[in-house]
C-alpha cells in the first residue's frame, strides 16, 4: 500500500511567497485562512533559512521532506504556471540529508504507535 500526500507546498505557503510583515503576492490570499496564520508564517521564516543553508529553494525542501517519509510513496503537485512547474522540476532530485531529517522520519517510534498501543485503542 502507499500513500499519496496532496499540498506538499501547503497551498502556497511553503513557496516562500508568504512573509512575515509583507504583503503577499498570492492572488487568494484574503481568502485562504492559512496564509494569514502567524504560527505557519513563523515556521516559513525558519525554514526559509533553512532552505538557503542546504543551498536549495524552499520549495525543493519542502517536496524532499514530503517524500522523504517513510510512509509516502508520491506527491501530487499542483502548479499555476510553466515557472512552477519549472521549479519543481528542477528539484525532482533534491534529497534530505541526515542533517535535515527531522527525528520523527529516522525513527519510526517518533511518528507511529506500536502495534500493541493500536490494538488498546
Amino acid at each position: 500500500m502507499g500513500t499519496l500526500v496532496w499540498g506538499p507546498l501547503g497551498q502556497g505557503i511553503l513557496t516562500g511567497r508568504v512573509r512575515k510583515g509583507q504583503e503577499s503576492d498570492l492572488r487568494r490570499a484574503g481568502m485562504m485562512k492559512h496564509v494569514n496564520d502567524e504560527r505557519r508564517i513563523d515556521v516559513v521564516e525558519q525554514l526559509i533559512p533553512l532552505a538557503a543553508e542546504a543551498g536549495m529553494p524552499l520549495t525543493h525542501l519542502a517536496m524532499a521532506f514530503a517524500i522523504a517519509h517513510p510512509g509516502v510513496t508520491s506527491a501530487i503537485v499542483g502548479p499555476r504556471t510553466m515557472s512552477h512547474l519549472d521549479d519543481l522540476l528542477a528539484g525532482v532530485d533534491v534529497t534530505l540529508d541526515q542533517d535535515y531529517r527531522p527525528p520523527a522520519l529516522q525513527r519510526a517510534n517518533l511518528r507511529r504507535r506500536s502495534v500493541d498501543e493500536r490494538a488498546t485503542a
